[in-house]
């Protein structure tokens, strides 16, 4: 189903600054409706305990029970309504092997009666036979898509246009393919979904009596983040957010913000309500590069375990909890810090021998 009406805004809950304005034509979107939601916000009160800094809560957008959850559900039924309003009959999707994006890419084509054609990119060096075959790979193989390799694993341009060549074969074919790209240059439409959880996370605050000072949330595509950022700056909400660089340093990643928030303000036909000055973002986490561990992120991944049994994977989560837990603790005690939980746990099998060296 794809939901068409009018986005419901009670200003009232958020903040008495916000008009229902502020957020444009996001109701009125395709969108394909399969995110049960609101996701929880929990105090991680044992964490807290541990590291004697901010109070610290956790958004459990892991939860999002889509072919074992995570983040990218949010993002894709954007795409997948985008899809069904053009009458397609096949995804296309492009990421790394073990990509949480590109399996809930699958699982969501699914649940529409749509065919899936994944393409794997080369990101990581160095990888066994679990990378390969475990973890996303194995539920990829599960929901049935069609899988392709892609060489290269710093080339977004041209993985979106090896995309374009697969969709152009699928169309002589006479299938009806729409295309999930990667890259910059086209509209972000993922991120519509983080400008609604914006809202989502608004209400859940206003409800329980909190407001966080920080939240810091894995920065990748940009567009959890850029969605995010966009969504509480629209809704009048000042709080700071950090991203944490997982793929690329924080220079380009500012400028990939930066270009995402100018797009989502043209989609929705409003104003940017974010300046560069509203772009935080930290790559202390983020050597040696994407998909590989660090000192700060392997502590990260047991300290979560261990005091909250939060799952967190080596590649997005590990990296932005070590975040969290860096900026917790230069915060005092009154100060409150949420940790978006994006999820990732089938990628943990994937990483099973590079986890089971340091843990």
């Amino acid at each position: 189903m794809v939901n068409q009406g009018i986005f419901s805004i009670l200003a009232g809950n958020v903040n008495m600054n916000f008009s229902p304005g502020s957020l444009g034509r996001l109701g009125v979107l395709p969108r394909a409706e399969f995110v049960p939601t609101p996701t929880s916000v929990e105090e991680m009160k044992n964490l807290t305990a541990h590291l004697a800094g901010a109070r610290m809560f956790v958004k459990r957008d892991d939860a999002i029970g889509l072919a074992m959850g995570g983040n990218k559900a949010r993002q894709l039924e954007f795409y997948l309504g985008d899809a069904i309003a053009q009458s397609a009959d096949t995804i296309l999707i492009t990421g790394a092997v073990q990509s949480n994006y590109v399996r809930m890419a699958a699982a969501a084509a699914r649940k529409m009666r749509m065919d899936i054609h994944i393409q794997l990119e080369e990101r990581v060096s160095d990888n066994d036979r679990a990378y390969r075959e475990s973890g996303n790979v194995l539920l990829d193989r599960m929901l049935g898509a069609t899988l392709y390799s892609y060489p290269k694993g710093e080339d977004e341009a041209g993985a979106d246009a090896r995309l374009e060549d697969l969709a152009a074969d699928l169309r002589r074919k006479g299938r009806r393919p729409y295309v999930i790209h990667l890259g910059l240059g086209h509209p972000p439409l993922g991120a519509l979904g983080y400008v609604r959880a914006a809202h989502e996370l608004l209400e859940q605050a206003h409800a329980a009596g909190l407001q966080f000072d920080e939240i810091v949330v894995a920065s990748g595509s940009g567009h959890t983040h850029a969605g995010l950022l966009f969504g509480l700056r629209a809704l009048g909400c000042r709080v700071h957010v950090t991203g944490a660089c997982v793929r690329r340093s924080r220079r380009p990643q500012i400028e990939r913000i930066s270009d995402h928030c100018g797009r989502i303000a043209t989609i929705l036909g409003v104003p940017n309500p974010v300046g560069d000055f509203d772009i935080a973002l930290t790559d202390d986490f983020l050597a040696p590069g994407y998909g590989q561990l660090n000192a700060s992120t392997v502590d990260a991944i047991k300290l979560a375990a261990r005091t909250e049994a939060l799952l967190l994977d080596p590649v997005y989560t590990g990296k932005a909890m070590a975040a969290a837990i860096d900026r917790a603790r230069a915060m005092d005690r009154e100060q409150q810090l949420l940790f978006v939980h994006t999820g990732g746990g089938p990628g943990i099998f994937g990483y099973a021998a590079l986890l089971n060296k340091v843990l």
